[in-house]
């Protein structure tokens, strides 16, 4: 509540500009302005940084709106860290409902730049070089920012329904859910999800969207650790997701892998040692080859008992005296 009211967020319109519909909404009338019921805010906060952060834990995407001067910054900031596309120049007509033909610039863009970066154009003449250059800076302007979306998002945020009216208009009509910071003067119909404050302060802008901002990465980090403990990540799977990953996570899929594929080798049959057979046969070979080449073996060594037998028998014959013939 104290970070709420430092931030202004509690600020509203000028009575004469209010919506009615936001009447329910507004705690209060001070000098000309509404005060907008910060318990209300400070509760829908909570209520939706939880579905935020089951949704993205789920796989989803939420995508960050704010073209506005006050939310520029803020939603490219935001969203880069916390890995999720964002739209803050301008929200072409068509990027929802005409999907199709936009995801076919957002694949021509990326495919552009992955062959810039291969060095594929350093052999065109300069000028080439030079239209190439121009159309992606152009093309990063417009779409640059949703050049990661492989699919319409899940959820939208949107800073200041008002500024961002066509983008409420094709979320509503696609039917895809929109969360959005509503200022005295918006109409709640058109919202999904309201979050009740001042969408023109900057601190306040900063304070909303870091705090979805959080609930995305916290979602992000459970999704992590549950698709390192499953440990079923394709290679596909995983080049598409190291643009989210943090490096740890990175290196523990990795590292879950190649184990997968020693264990593969370790399992193929070793090959058998030789027994005592093979030994045996393999001396017998020898010994064929000794007597077919004329060699005698060498002679075996008397066992010391018999030799020392054959000694004393020596010794007593030459000490017997021999008979005198009569």
């Amino acid at each position: 509540m104290k970070q709420l009211l430092e931030a202004g967020v509690h600020f509203g319109h000028r009575t004469r500009r209010w919506n009615p519909k936001m009447r329910q909404y507004i705690f209060t009338e001070r000098s000309g302005i509404h005060i907008i019921d910060l318990h209300q805010t400070m509760t829908r906060i909570n209520e939706y940084y939880e579905m935020v952060r089951r949704l993205v834990a789920e796989g989803g995407t939420v995508l960050f709106v704010g073209t506005k001067r006050q939310a520029q910054g803020t939603v490219e900031q935001e969203a880069t860290r916390c890995g999720m596309p964002y739209i803050h120049n301008r929200w072409l007509g068509g990027t929802l409902t005409n999907w199709a033909t936009i995801k076919q610039r957002i694949d021509y863009l990326n495919r552009q730049e992955r062959r810039k970066s291969n060095g594929e154009f350093q052999s065109l003449p300069k000028i080439e070089q030079l239209v190439i250059d121009r159309e992606l800076a152009k093309l990063n302007r417009r779409i640059g920012g949703i050049k990661t979306l492989t699919a319409m998002p899940n959820l939208i945020f949107v800073i200041d329904t008002q500024r961002e009216e066509l983008a409420v208009k094709e979320s509503n009509k696609i039917g895809i859910p929109l969360i959005a910071v509503a200022d005295t003067n918006s109409d709640p119909d058109e919202i999904t999800y309201v979050i009740p404050g001042n969408d023109d302060a900057i601190r306040a802008v900063k304070l909303i969207t870091r705090i979805i901002a959080d609930a995305v990465e916290e979602g992000r980090r459970f999704r992590e650790v549950e698709m390192v403990e499953t440990g079923q990540v394709s290679d596909d799977e995983l080049a598409e997701l190291e643009q989210y990953l943090g490096p740890s996570t990175l290196a523990k899929l990795q590292g879950m892998e190649e184990e997968e594929g020693q264990e593969v080798e370790t399992s193929e049959p070793a090959m058998p040692a030789a027994s005592d057979s093979e030994e045996e046969n393999a001396a017998a070979v020898a010994e064929a080859e000794q007597a077919q080449t004329g060699e005698e073996a060498p002679p075996e060594q008397a066992e010391p008992e018999q030799a020392e037998t054959e000694q004393a028998e020596t010794e007593q014959a030459e000490t017997e005296p021999v008979s005198e013939e009569g």
